[in-house]
Parts: structure tokens; C-alpha cells; sequence
């Protein structure tokens, strides 16, 4: 993979279209909280941010979630800091067993949802009495191949642009943004 191109990172920024500011997202996150805890402060779950990408909102939602849960992660991309998808590739499956428990899978964006239906595909395979997935971005567009896969927990919508900041790269870079925003077109 070629050097990434600091002054093409800075001007990337600098152009970009702020969507949505911190305080606008601060809010999208707590109404996540106060979802998520409603339908699964029962439930004991097992909680698995996707890294990288559901590691700024999973740190963010997992303060917030008050009722009992066990934490992991887990490690699936489809972009290796590029800004298209490739195959899956599992690089950290999860390492808490989960097999009957209910899981909430964690992600910064449902945009094409490839890499969340393998995900939501492997806990039910492996045992999970129920599986639910809250974004905090949900990308309207069209392109979606499994229309049947939606979050069961959405924080924004967002148009069908390529966006980045929390959490959301542009090439492996902004996921630190203090919004979200829209690569310039």
C-alpha cells in the first residue's frame, strides 16, 4: 500500500462538509443509550464492538448502558484503509462465549452492510439466543444487497456520501473528527 498523502489528509478535512457537530452527535448517543438500555437492561448481554470503525461509538454507548453486561470486541473489515470494500477479513474473532446469551454488535455505520451481515450471521451461528446491532450512522441509499438487514438501533441518518469522524475513516485517517463529515464532491 502507497504512503498516504499528509497534505491530501489535512485538505480532506479542511473541504469536508460538516454534517452533523459534536453536540448533534453527543445527543444521537445518548438516544442510543436510552434505547438500547430499554430493550436489553433483561437480557445480561454480551457487547461486541466492530473494531476499528465501532470503537469510538462502543467506548461512547458502553459508559452509558446501565444495566449488567460483559464487554469484547471484535475485529471484521472489509476496507483496510482504503475507501472501497474487499472480502471479509476476520481479524479478531470474538473471545467471550456467547452461545445462548444475547449479543449487541456495535458499529460506527450501516452503509452497504456487508460486513455486519457476516457478523450478525456468525453469532447466530454460533449460538447466540438473539442478536440486535446499533449504528450510529444508517447511510440511505439503494445499494444495499440484503434489504432485510436494518439496526435494530440507529443514532443518524446520513445521505449517501462518503463520510468520516467518529469513529469513520477516510482512508484509516479523521476517525478522531469532532463530527461527521462529508468528503467534498
Amino acid at each position: 500500500m502507497s504512503k498516504i498523502d499528509d497534505e491530501e489528509i489535512k485538505r480532506v478535512y479542511i473541504q469536508a462538509d460538516l454534517l452533523y457537530g459534536e453536540a448533534e452527535v453527543e445527543h444521537a448517543i445518548n438516544k442510543l443509550a436510552a434505547l438500547i438500555t430499554k430493550d436489553m437492561m433483561n437480557k445480561t448481554p454480551v457487547v461486541f464492538p466492530v473494531l476499528n470503525g465501532g470503537l469510538v461509538i462502543g467506548g461512547k454507548l458502553l459508559t452509558k448502558l446501565n444495566f449488567p453486561l460483559e464487554a469484547g470486541y471484535l475485529h471484521a473489515t472489509r476496507y483496510r484503509n482504503t475507501t472501497s470494500g474487499h472480502q471479509l477479513e476476520w481479524i479478531v474473532k470474538p473471545q467471550i462465549d456467547f452461545k445462548g446469551r444475547a449479543v449487541l454488535i456495535i458499529d460506527d455505520i450501516l452503509d452497504e452492510g456487508h460486513t455486519l451481515a457476516e457478523v450478525v450471521s456468525y453469532c447466530r451461528s454460533e449460538g447466540a439466543s438473539e442478536v440486535k446491532v446499533a449504528v450510529l450512522v444508517h447511510k440511505n441509499h439503494d445499494r444495499k444487497p440484503n434489504p432485510e438487514l436494518k439496526a435494530d438501533f440507529v443514532g443518524l441518518e446520513i445521505e449517501d456520501r462518503y463520510i468520516f469522524g467518529y469513529g469513520m475513516d477516510y482512508k484509516g485517517y479523521w476517525r478522531n473528527a469532532p463530527g461527521i463529515f462529508a468528503v467534498k464532491e
